[in-house]
């Protein structure tokens, strides 16, 4: 990849607009895993499949408007289906880095799980695991701002292909 392809991809506006967006994503995601936990009664492994569904319909919704600039691309139902592509392939990657380094933290490197206090709330949070499934997130940070920018909102002729398959 020349000097010229690398400028386009990661250019300071895109990737300050598309973080913002993303950490938004993130709140969404850890928030509603919380609440997914409290109410199911679920591990927090187990909460991260459906705490990525919600934060995926706010994820398109701000992607598409704020970060990369294509609210007038009229091309919505072509981007809907690339993005939820991405977001197939980019869940497994918060998950597997989530579990992955859970794992790793816990069993090879040996540290303990920590639990704290939240200030001015009831509820204890595993640290060890929020920590872990921020880490799963940065992953999945990395790998949806590049398939986003060079695939989702942009132009490819994927979908046309797409179309003529399934039809």
């Amino acid at each position: 990849m020349t000097q010229v392809e690398k400028s386009k991809i990661f250019n300071a506006k895109d990737l300050i607009a598309y973080f913002l967006v993303a950490g938004t994503g993130a709140v969404i995601q850890l928030v509603s895993s919380s609440l997914i936990q409290d109410w199911f009664d679920i591990s927090w492994s187990d909460s991260i499949v459906p705490s990525y569904l919600v934060g995926l319909v706010w994820g398109f919704i701000l992607t598409k408007l704020f970060a990369f600039d294509a609210r007038r691309s009229n091309q919505t139902r072509r981007e809907m289906v690339k993005f939820f592509m991405v977001a197939t392939f980019s869940l497994f990657v918060t998950k597997l880095g989530a579990d992955g380094s859970y794992y790793i933290v816990t069993h090879y490197l040996g540290y303990d799980i920590y639990e704290a206090k939240l200030p001015f709330g009831k509820k204890e949070v595993n640290i060890t695991e929020m920590v872990c499934y921020i880490f799963g997130q940065g992953c999945s940070f990395v790998s949806n701002y590049i398939l986003h920018k060079t695939f989702t909102f942009k132009s490819t002729g994927f979908y046309n292909r797409l179309k003529v398959l399934i039809r």
